[in-house]
């Protein structure tokens, strides 16, 4: 049923479900942020966002569980600005939208990057949401590859592509001391994209 026709009180009741689910994901992120996964507990947790450790646990299952909703809600942003990149028939301007609109992302959602960026558990699963936006950020770059246009294996140029991408976020949302060129990311990318590529063949 939609909100409208719910009766006052069933419409409390799903609105303090989902204000408590918004308050422990919040508080799990600043959490994780902060102290990395190493450090993150649900006692701590409890006490950060004010609600029992059964309470988290009827919300989210277990601490893996809750990380994993976290993880999934935060790149469904990142898919989401992913998603409305123009795309064309050049492959090397989809890479270069794809690589802004990543920055983008990142410097608008300083705390949810630094969230994606931390440290995980190889042999844990990877949340659906943060696969998608893999698969798009590389999906111009294996066009590329078996178009015979990259001078190096495709695995080295998407880790220093997105090296300099993540420095750049990094950068940016720490050194904000710093007066940073407005040309800084475009420059950047077309002299890494100039480096990588090589001529098409007609």
């Amino acid at each position: 049923p939609t909100m409208s026709v719910m009766q006052p009180a069933e419409r409390r009741r799903l609105q303090s479900r989902a204000d408590a689910r918004r308050a422990i994901l919040d508080a799990t992120e600043a959490l994780l942020v902060e102290d990395g996964y190493e450090a993150f507990s649900m006692r701590r947790l409890a006490d950060r966002c004010g609600y029992t450790a059964p309470t988290i646990y009827h919300h989210f299952g277990d601490k893996q569980h809750l990380i994993d909703a976290l993880l999934d809600e935060r790149c469904q942003g990142l898919v989401r600005t992913l998603r409305r990149v123009h795309q064309s028939e050049d492959l090397v301007e989809n890479l270069r939208a794809f690589s802004g609109a990543f920055v983008r992302f990142g410097l608008r959602n300083p705390t949810h990057y630094a969230l994606l960026s931390q440290p995980r558990d190889p042999g844990l699963p990877v949340p659906p949401a943060a696969e998608e936006a893999r698969v798009l950020m590389e999906a111009p770059l294996h066009q590329l590859a078996a178009a015979g246009r990259l001078v190096a294996d495709e695995e080295t140029v998407g880790q220093s592509l997105w090296a300099f991408l993540h420095g750049f976020i990094l950068l940016r949302t720490t050194r904000t001391d710093l007066e940073w060129s407005k040309d800084g990311l475009d420059v950047g990318i077309d002299a890494l994209l100039r480096g990588f590529l090589r001529e098409e063949i007609s």
